[in-house]
């Protein structure tokens, strides 16, 4: 019959072989240009600017990849950077003082959606930005700054103004310059590290470790449910230092002279004190200790208590 071909043997299994292929090429010559529902993964590159206050606010919404924002002496605010393949939009507006940048993704992404921003703002702006699964890193931002990120990192510098760090599964990073001012950073599952603040601070992590460093404080406050604590710092006269923790050591050691009275308490672990005088036992029946004393005029005071850990306490 007329149009139809007949093979046998050989012949026809290299027939049907070549069909075949030529049907997968196809097929993945046309998934390649996006003729089967699937566009191409391109990322779009940003760049614009924005006239801004001195002093305004500057509100800083992303998913995930990068957020980068650096201080800068032009009273504008800068954004570069690129937006992941299935990213909506960048909403990049203006309102009074307020300025917003937000990453506009579909309501059910399903990848497409990392965005690397990096931002310059003026130095003299508070900050607010979060995130989901993006990292944020700040520098040479004077104003407030609120950094918040559910599994992302948050890496910051403080200087004259207050700051309040959180993340669920991140770590936490600041370094300050020995200004005063108010410092909470939480997470849950992450690290925290504090380098040189001054003022308060307010530091928890559920697990993770805990620790500040070249600091001096009036009011420190440091808590883990399973990670170590250390404070390297300075209590002010008259400055108070409340350290929690269930499943953890806890190493203190104060830069200069205290004065304070201390109340120490473990459940099971041993107290090492540079002070002078020995802990005792809680309970004839149990393995607790705990050590009281006074140092200097006692003007401070200075609580600790760990449920599974040893105590270090040196100048």
């Amino acid at each position: 019959m007329s149009g139809e071909m007949n093979f046998t043997g050989e012949q026809g299994g290299d027939a049907l072989l070549a069909i075949r292929e030529r049907a997968v090429m196809k097929k993945v010559t046309l998934f390649a240009f996006g003729m089967v529902g699937v566009s191409p993964a391109f990322a779009v590159e940003v760049n614009e600017i924005m006239d801004a206050d001195s002093d305004g606010i500057v509100v800083v919404s992303n998913v995930a990849g990068e957020v980068e924002v650096r201080g800068w002496s032009r009273d504008q605010v800068e954004v570069t950077g690129d937006l992941g393949s299935r990213v909506e939009e960048l909403i990049f507006e203006r309102d009074d003082d307020e300025i917003l940048i937000k990453v506009k993704v579909p309501r059910n992404s399903n990848g497409g959606v990392s965005s690397d921003l990096y931002i310059n703002i003026p130095v003299a702006s508070s900050l607010q930005v979060n995130t989901v699964s993006a990292d944020i890193d700040v520098s040479d931002v004077e104003g407030e700054q609120e950094l918040e990120s559910v599994s992302g990192d948050v890496v910051t510098e403080a200087h004259a103004a207050d700051i309040d760090l959180g993340s669920v599964s991140g770590d936490i990073e600041v370094e300050g310059d020995n200004q005063d001012i108010r410092s909470r950073m939480n997470t849950v599952s992450g690290d925290v590290d504090a380098d040189s603040l001054a003022g308060e601070i307010a530091a928890e992590s559920v697990s993770g470790d805990v620790s500040t460093i070249n600091g001096r404080f009036e009011r420190a406050s440091l808590n883990t449910v399973n990670g170590n604590i250390t404070y390297h710092a300075s209590l002010l006269d008259g400055g108070r230092l409340d350290i929690e923790t269930i499943n953890g050591s806890v190493d203190v050691q104060f830069d200069g002279d205290v004065s304070a009275r201390f109340d120490i308490e473990t459940f099971n672990g041993s107290i090492r004190n540079c002070f002078g005088p020995d802990s005792v036992r809680t309970s004839r029946y149990a393995p607790g200790r705990e050590l009281k004393f006074t140092e200097g005029d006692g003007a401070g005071r200075v609580t600790i208590n760990t449920l599974n850990g040893s105590l270090r306490l040196c100048k």
